[in-house]
């Protein structure tokens, strides 16, 4: 007890107790918006309990240690429980040298079962304590008949269509011997699964993500409207029985829940019995162990007493059983204190807000720093520096901040914003428009990257450097023999050689041959002869080797066929970009502002001036010239009111965004242009760094068309398959997927992974599976192997 709550006489201070207790139940069970942390309100339990035990005048009929929640929320029938819904008595783990010193509680809870029996080592169930929803679940004639929440123990909500949506749930029994009414009790979760997919989704949507899977169980359940329970991925777990009517039970509760079990019920596959005190501790022990590899979040194990003629014997005290009770483990949440917001950059480049913490004993484990996971999270949260938190750990998962105590906030704090550049190697920080996460600009120069963009640039879908994994990509950065791509052009026999002597050493794997003075060789001269022999490589595996977000290899062969050479495809801005096939804004503003980045470009030069040739590059494609004019530039610019049609009214009277700008309102709307978009253009072309975006563009597209040969001229070599769509499957005799997919898109395919209406023919191999299948019920045309090989051979390919 602190010091302030000592001052207070005991009534005073029970007094209190009560009503921080009650109004901590109604915000977790009611509003299902907690203000405190489970360790706070354990410690207020545990500290009225104790009061109450030395003043026993001081216990009052309604207190919280003699009842188990809030009441049920308005909006739901109440349904009063044939038997109620009881609570268990908590133990908790003391300081201690020995395990009966620790765990003292559970060994005095087992001694009075063995005092009151009369038993040596008395067997009991033990099951872990999930965290969830209490619900009960009536059944009449094996059919579901109503689902009710525990509310008060006495009194809970009719949530019975809600609870029809969780599928775990049976809407009939298996078998035939079930009781004519049985109730069955049980825990609905969410599992830790469909807990992070829902956040994720929620974080990409801007919704509020829920703060705990107790909060997602509670409030899926709690919702008005099923068809919003039913969008919502719900679990369920059996573990015990309430009324039974018509019919018997085992005489063990462990029976009883393989009884559950047949009859269709999920129960957990941690449940087992457990003998005398040394078999509950060492079953504690064992999923305290497994807790953060478990599907589902617990925060204890139950032991109860296996007959049921041992538990009717022990009875109940103070509405609890006397046969049961909870061994907690440390509560996973826990109040800290902000210190700072920081940025930590990824191995892809992702930039994401850590939280710096007052360091404190979270599930165990001493948390000093917990993810904010996008800016927009740190924004619905409102974290500023200098915050009280609510940090949770759970399972093997980063602590997060999920709840600020915007009560105990200081004065002066500020919001906390995104920095502009990137902590690591002070490039830009960017986010793509729709997307929630930022991102370092530097690719190819950010040390945080630097891995991760070495392995994917020597990747064999990329330059296809043979050799080059990520044990020796480790080490090569370890040691500082590569900081970019360029680099790994640099390497000789002797700096290989070296790298693997220092590796060993640092690893203690120094092979006895090496210390005798035998150094072999011949891996590191085929290392060599790769890196030689990538130097020869095609436009798009180049592009798709710089590693630049969201390009693909499907993006770098469309970016190579349509642009032609790398000079194009570097220069041209996103505005040109997007305009051509598959590529849409996003991808398109990806690629513009990777090589507006200084240092992307000099690696890019450093990599050309190492001797890398670009074996294919040719002419852009004529296509071009219906692809790119300055109607298509003023269509896709992003101006109310100027779509396909009045684009083309305005490239028919101006010839260029110069033109158009000096030409006015006025001229506008004299050509045909409405007065609402003639407005819009207006306000649009007045601010100076769209209208320079929209000239940079059209200056652009000048020169890239100036360079292109017009379509007469590359009539006569159309390539055989432009336009067609095709698809592989099963495996091929004489050559495999990856070649064939080239060799088609060498002829103008598209080659996608699955098949639809718009798929012009599939290519069968042995064992194709269900794409022949699709392709057949489609009518789609499908070609053996044969048939390929035969075109291939007619076209040269």
């Amino acid at each position: 007890m602190s010091k302030s709550s000592a001052s207070l006489l005991p009534a005073h201070r029970a007094d209190d107790l009560r009503k921080r207790i009650d109004q901590a139940n109604y915000r977790y069970h009611v509003l299902d918006d907690p203000q405190i942390t489970d360790a706070e309100y354990d410690a207020l339990m545990r500290e009225l309990e104790a009061l109450e035990a030395e003043y026993p005048q001081l216990a009052t009929p309604d207190s919280p240690t003699r009842r188990v929640g809030g009441r049920a929320r308005g909006g739901f029938a109440q349904v009063r429980h044939a038997l109620p819904m009881l609570s268990l008595g908590n133990a908790f783990e003391q300081e201690g040298a020995s395990d009966r010193e620790r765990y003292r509680e559970v060994a005095e809870f087992e001694r009075r079962i063995e005092q009151a029996l009369g038993r040596r080592n008395p067997v009991f169930s033990v099951e872990p304590k999930l965290d969830g929803l209490a619900i009960s679940l009536r059944y009449e004639g094996g059919v579901f008949a109503q689902g009710a929440t525990r509310g008060d123990g006495e009194t809970g909500e009719d949530v019975t269509a809600n609870l029809r949506t969780v599928r775990a749930i049976p809407l009939r029994l298996r078998g035939e011997d079930w009781p004519r009414v049985l109730e069955v009790r049980g825990e609905v979760i969410m599992l830790r699964k469909d807990f992070e997919a829902f956040n994720a989704y929620a974080r990409e949507h801007g919704e509020r993500p829920l703060a705990n899977p107790r909060n997602g169980a509670a409030g899926s359940l709690r919702q008005l409207d099923p068809a919003i329970t039913a969008r919502r991925k719900l679990s369920f777990y059996a573990y015990a029985v309430g009324l039974v009517e018509g019919g018997d039970l085992p005489p063990t509760h462990s029976q009883t829940l393989q009884k559950l079990r047949d009859w269709g019920f999920p129960v957990s596959m941690e449940v087992g019995v457990a003998k005398g005190f040394e078999g509950l501790i060492a079953y504690f022990q064992r999923i305290g162990a497994k807790r953060d590899s478990l599907p589902y979040d617990i925060d204890g194990v139950v032991y109860k007493l296996d007959d049921y003629a041992g538990q009717r014997e022990m009875g109940f005290v103070a509405r609890a059983p006397r046969w049961a009770i909870a061994h907690k483990f440390p509560a996973q949440e826990q109040s800290t204190s902000v210190d700072a917001i920081e940025i930590q950059i990824g191995r892809t480049g992702a930039a994401t807000p850590v939280a710096r913490l007052t360091p404190v004993q979270v599930a165990g484990v001493t948390v000093t720093n917990a993810t904010l996971h996008n800016a927009d999270q740190v924004a619905r949260l409102d974290v500023r520096v200098g915050d009280t938190v609510i940090v949770r750990r759970a399972g093997d998962v980063i602590p997060e901040v999920v709840r600020v105590m915007e009560d105990r906030r200081p004065p002066g704090t500020q919001p906390w914003s995104m920095p502009a550049h990137c902590p690591v190697c002070g490039s830009a920080l960017v986010r793509e428009e729709g997307e929630a996460a930022w991102r370092c600009s530097g690719g190819l120069v950010c040390p945080a990257q630097r891995k991760e963009a070495l392995i994917h640039f020597a990747s064999r879908r990329a330059m296809d450097i043979e050799g080059i994994g990520e044990r020796f990509v480790d080490a090569l950065v370890d040691f500082g023999y590569v900081h970019t791509p360029a680099d790994l052009y640099r390497l000789s026999l002797e700096h290989f050689l070296e790298m693997k002597q220092r590796a060993d050493e640092r690893d203690g794997t120094t092979p006895e041959t090496v210390k005798g003075g035998k150094v072999a060789t011949k891996w590191a001269e085929n290392l060599v002869a790769a890196i030689e022999h990538s130097k020869r490589t095609t436009l798009a595996r180049f592009l798709y080797a710089l590693g630049i977000v969201h390009i693909g290899e499907s993006t770098a062969k469309t970016l190579a066929s349509w642009l032609g050479q790398l000079q194009w495809v570097r220069s041209m801005p996103a505005a040109i970009l997007r305009e051509l096939p598959d590529i849409g804004g996003e991808v398109a503003g990806s690629i513009a502002a990777f090589f507006r980045q200084d240092g992307n470009r000099a690696v890019v030069d450093a990599l050309l001036k190492a001797g890398i040739t670009l074996s294919d590059e040719t002419d852009p494609a004529p296509r071009l010239h219906q692809q790119l004019s300055l109607a298509v530039l003023l269509e896709h610019a992003g101006i109310h009111g100027i779509g396909r049609r009045n684009a083309e009214l305005l490239a028919t009277y101006f010839s260029s965004i110069d033109e158009l700008y000096a030409g006015g309102s006025a001229h506008w709307m004299t050509a045909g242009l409405p007065q609402n978009a003639a407005s819009s253009l207006a306000e649009f072309l007045a601010n100076p760094d769209r209208r320079t975006a929209l000239q940079e563009a059209e200056a652009a597209m000048h020169r890239l068309l100036a360079a292109t040969p017009q379509a007469a001229a590359a009539n006569a070599q159309a390539l055989p398959l432009a336009g067609q769509t095709a698809v592989l499957t099963g495996t091929l005799a004489g050559m495999s997927r990856d070649e064939a997919k080239e060799k088609l898109e060498a002829l103008g395919a598209k080659v996608v992974g699955s098949v639809s209406k718009k798929t012009s023919f599939v290519v069968a191999g042995e064992a194709a599976g269900s794409k022949l299948e699709k392709a057949n019920e489609l009518g789609v045309d499908v070609w053996d192997e044969a048939r390929l090989l035969d075109l291939l051979k007619r076209h040269g390919a």
